[in-house]
């Protein structure tokens, strides 16, 4: 059984899991985490299968990432602890509360809902698959070669730490790119109808985010009983790294 790979921060007997999203790692979360710990939390910055530092496999499910993260808490005996999922990590931890409530003591969801959404990854992951490491041998190389396809600087800046080098010469990707792009159309889920965590949940989402409606509300009070509904001000879709403090303020105060 293969473990993910993890990035502890802190010491204390309580435990908080954070799930990156797709193409991300946890160590997008290192500055937050940081803060966190700081209250007296130990966190763990998990990289799901196929990102980050953990193992490659050519099978990759929601599913596969739920028991994922139960075979990583087992093996570490841990037997509570509180999860943040942000985009797919949140996807992932709200299906996690439905398989395996009995692990958890809080958990915090970031703009996203558990509906069906349309694919929209499409030149991001064209631009990751296209990249020729045999003429590609910088990052600086790298942040043009992706120009073409990504616009936004910023979401340049987020893929771009996906590589590392593999010796002197060679850079390499992180992501199991060949794998995650085959996984573009199925990053929505949906929740067993007859299944409610009750144990306190938060939902954080961004005031110009494109993933999130008050329409969609019910969708997520219908499956969690005990929920905080917060509407981050001045943030789009990656609410944490839009407005860090009033983020921070309110994970924290409900950690807590």
């Amino acid at each position: 059984m293969k473990i993910l790979h993890s990035n502890l921060i802190g010491n204390s007997d309580r435990d908080l899991f954070i799930i990156h999203g797709f193409l991300g790692m946890g160590d997008n979360w290192k500055t937050h985490a940081k803060k966190i710990a700081e209250k007296d939390f130990q966190v763990h910055l998990l990289d799901l299968r196929n990102h980050g530092k953990s193992f490659w496999s050519k099978d990759f499910s929601f599913e596969l990432m739920v028991d994922d993260i139960y075979n990583y808490a087992k093996h570490n005996k841990i037997k509570k602890f509180s999860l943040l999922g942000h985009s797919m990590g949140g996807n992932v931890s709200m299906l996690f509360s439905q398989k395996y409530p009995e692990f958890l003591d809080k958990i915090i969801i970031v703009d996203i809902i558990p509906k069906e959404y349309k694919p929209h990854h499409e030149n991001i992951l064209n631009s990751l698959i296209s990249l020729d490491f045999k003429k590609i041998n910088s990052r600086k190389d790298a942040d043009f070669h992706l120009s073409n396809y990504v616009e936004d600087e910023r979401v340049r800046q987020f893929l771009l730490k996906n590589l590392y080098w593999i010796d002197k010469e060679s850079l390499g990707l992180k992501l199991n790119i060949k794998v995650l792009s085959k996984f573009k159309n199925k990053l929505s889920i949906s929740l067993q109808k007859d299944l409610k965590f009750d144990n306190p949940s938060l939902f954080l989402y961004g005031e110009n985010s494109p993933y999130v409606a008050e329409a969609d509300f019910p969708l997520i009070q219908k499956h969690f009983s005990n929920i905080q509904i917060i509407k981050v001000p001045l943030s789009g879709h990656w609410v944490h790294a839009d407005n860090p403090s009033f983020f921070l303020d309110r994970t924290i105060n409900f950690l807590n």
